[in-house]
């Protein structure tokens, strides 16, 4: 490998074992490489996520050195579902859902089978998280991105004190819960209701949904576009949570997010399906071609639909919007 990318030995290996991170390469080499990578016979899929990866490493290198919480990289940029899903892997243990299916290669002598980290990182980036929460609740506007993207992550900690802690922490921003649709704290109420959610409390998300999404076109339009951007149907990076309320985005293709993520999603989402239900409602009500141009995704989408409908794991909202997502896809499920 090292010949066919014309490096020397040292460098393969110093990527492999950590002590030489891709970030710290040239950006002409890290390009080349991404280039090369899949015309040896690399994964595309796999090397599609160094992107995230290293905004991963960026963000557990901020909390194992600290910096100053204007320069963080959760304050000026909004994270994706990947970098979550890799922080979590390092966290937990946890593999992201893309690469749970991929084969664990053979490697030579002791070496880690996940890239998780050490109990004293670990409990450092938690720790970090947390204080990081807590100081940007008080800077205002200035901090509502870096407190709601820490506070999230915070809430991946799955030891009991952590839950507590995570839980105390969302149920004192329960007040930007009952704002009714679209204001700069919509995105901090929606990670706020799905983080509760995750932690076995659905009502806050229900009434989210109601209050700050149904029946009023910003919330709905901003519940899209935020899936589109989390679940990578469009991959400009954004600097901020204001690009969910343009209704007038063209960068992201419905089939490619319906595909990607909620179609998935709705049998992979325990705690917050009901948000799953309704952004599909949602997303086949402003597209009605969808099924038309993705029939086998529709009849897919069909059969779960009715599973769910069989079952009683749904709100009365998710079950009226389910029956409406089967009557529209009834032909395709058939």
């Amino acid at each position: 490998m090292a010949e066919d990318l014309g490096v020397d030995l040292a460098t393969v290996q110093g990527w492999e074992s950590g002590r030489r991170p891709l970030a710290n390469i040239r950006a002409h080499a890290l390009l080349d490489l991404r280039r090369r990578l899949p015309a040896l016979g690399a994964d595309q899929m796999v090397v599609g996520l160094l992107d995230a990866a290293m905004d991963a490493d960026r963000i557990i290198g901020s909390a194992l050195d600290p910096v100053r919480p204007d320069l963080h990289p959760l304050a000026g940029w909004v994270h994706t579902r990947d970098t979550a899903h890799l922080i979590d892997w390092a966290v937990n243990g946890i593999a992201p859902p893309a690469l749970a299916s991929r084969p664990t290669p053979t490697r030579r002598g002791p070496v880690a089978t996940a890239p998780l980290l050490a109990d004293p990182e670990r409990s450092a980036f938690i720790t970090h998280l947390r204080t990081t929460a807590e100081a940007a609740a008080r800077m205002g506007s200035r901090g509502i991105l870096l407190h709601r993207q820490t506070l999230y992550l915070a809430s991946y900690d799955r030891s009991p004190e952590a839950t507590s802690w995570a839980a105390r922490a969302l149920h004192d921003r329960r007040g930007v819960l009952s704002v009714r649709g679209w204001s700069p704290h919509w995105a901090e109420a929606r990670s706020t209701a799905t983080a509760l959610a995750r932690l076995g409390d659905p009502q806050p998300l229900l009434d989210f949904i109601d209050r700050s999404m149904a029946d009023d076109d910003t919330g709905e339009t901003a519940n899209l576009n935020y899936w589109a951007y989390w679940l990578g149907a469009f991959t400009q990076p954004q600097a901020d949570d204001a690009f969910m309320r343009d209704r007038n985005r063209a960068d992201w293709d419905p089939v490619t997010l319906l595909r990607r993520g909620l179609t998935q999603g709705l049998h992979q989402a325990p705690g917050y399906v009901d948000l799953y239900v309704h952004s599909i409602w949602a997303l086949l009500s402003a597209h009605p071609w969808l099924p038309h141009a993705a029939p086998a995704l529709a009849a897919e989408l069909d059969g779960r639909a009715v599973r769910l409908l069989d079952g009683t794991s749904v709100s009365q909202r998710s079950r009226r919007e389910l029956s409406e997502v089967h009557y529209v896809l009834r032909d395709y499920g058939t």
